[in-house]
């Protein structure tokens, strides 16, 4: 399941929880694409729980909105990473520090009132 809230104007939230089947990764990708527009120095909340990879198709299909998902990280200034996995947290703060003007920070499943204090600083 991928599911994406837009709480308010320059917030976007992701949930990803199990493995994604084609049709959802396309209509969640659409979904984030969609909410996004409009959002600048932006803000997100990422929820990942029990993580299985994608499908092969799945991941076809996130190749395909590549170029539409690298638009994005200019409308985000900060992304707090909610997981149980460590090597999720890991893998989430360095694709961060690939991304020039984009924070990442990995918080735990039980931190969420942290991430959110995190989120909300300038």
């Amino acid at each position: 399941m991928l599911k994406i809230t837009k709480p308010n104007d320059n917030r976007v939230d992701l949930e990803l929880s199990g493995s994604l089947t084609a049709d959802e990764m396309r209509a969640g990708l659409d979904d984030l694409i969609a909410k996004s527009e409009g959002v600048t120095n932006g803000k997100m909340l990422y929820t990942i729980t029990d993580f299985q990879f994608p499908t092969l198709v799945a991941l076809g299909v996130e190749m395909t909105r590549l170029p539409a998902l690298f638009g994005l990280v200019n409308k985000f200034s900060k992304c707090a990473v909610l997981t149980d996995k460590q090597w999720i947290s890991k893998v989430g703060e360095f694709k961060g520090s690939l991304f020039a003007g984009m924070d990442v920070k990995a918080f735990e499943l039980t931190e969420v009132a942290e991430a959110e204090a995190w989120l909300d600083r300038q």
